[in-house]
């Protein structure tokens, strides 16, 4: 079964453990932004990710594996909570099958969220930048290997407006102080260098880790708007003193939550 029909199987099946006929909006969870969805509401129905074909559980602390269903004003959301990447030795299919999977249960527009290392020394931890751009520096890509079944767009998907400008003018107009940035996308899992931070700086990027890239291009080339949104959870290496880890990431993740669940609460309605 190629991932296209794996991803309607994994819809089909989400649709009648949820009994939600159809999504309008998903947002992938990163890690600290689970606690901050709270604010969107009681979910309907919460369900194992790793119930529905084809999704892999993943291995990393504070990516669950679950999908809840919230219903915020006139709008069916799915939070997938759960998210894997290809450093846990994952294919960019599998990253991007949950991706895939919500849209082919209907949802139009995608909410990637992450938590990230700044490069900006201005924007320090804590902060939350909306995604303009992306450069994937992962030397991968979802659109690799055979080509798209018919009915599919073809794979030299068009990325200039990869982060639409819509959703963002959207979110500025009910956020005015959100500011964006370019986020570089590493493979990891081990962090990067001060000279490859210094690389990422000099390409244009402010924004660095190791998720989000790989999903909106599999979102984009399924027609759906993209939005991303990065929480500073530290610098990215080189950019202050210190090491990094982890639990720092975590850290920040929870002491952000309240903030967080106010930014999306205010965002997913004009989605």
């Amino acid at each position: 079964m190629n991932p296209y029909e794996l991803s309607h199987r994994a819809a089909d099946e989400l649709r009648e453990m949820t009994g939600v006929g159809s999504y309008d909006v998903a947002i992938i969870l990163g890690s600290g932004w689970r606690e901050g969805a709270t604010a969107l509401g009681v979910p309907s129905s919460e369900i194992l990710s790793s119930s529905l074909s084809g999704f892999v559980a993943p291995t990393v602390a504070g990516h669950s594996g679950q999908i809840l269903s919230v219903r915020v004003n006139d709008k069916n959301v799915a939070l997938v909570a759960g998210r894997v990447h290809l450093y846990e030795g994952n294919s960019p299919d599998q990253v991007v099958h949950p991706v895939r999977t919500v849209i082919a249960a209907g949802a139009t527009s995608v909410v990637l969220t992450n938590a990230c290392g700044g490069i900006d020394p201005a924007k320090g931890p804590g902060t939350v930048v909306m995604i303009s751009d992306h450069i994937n520096l992962t030397s991968t890509s979802p659109l690799e290997g055979a080509a798209p079944p018919a009915g599919y767009g073809a794979r030299f998907v068009d990325l200039s407006d990869l982060y639409s400008k819509r959703l963002r003018a959207l979110v500025n107009a009910t956020v005015p102080d959100i500011t964006e940035g370019v986020y570089a996308g590493f493979r990891g899992p081990h962090y990067e260098t001060p000279a490859e931070i210094a690389m990422a700086r000099t390409m244009g990027a402010s924004l660095v880790g190791m998720s989000t890239v790989l999903e909106a291009i599999a979102a984009r080339h399924l027609g759906a708007e993209v939005l991303g949104l990065s929480l500073i959870t530290n610098y990215a290496a080189g950019v202050a003193a210190g090491a990094l880890n982890h639990l720092e990431v975590l850290e920040a993740g929870q002491q952000a939550a309240s903030s967080l669940g106010a930014l999306l609460a205010r965002v997913v309605p004009v989605l």
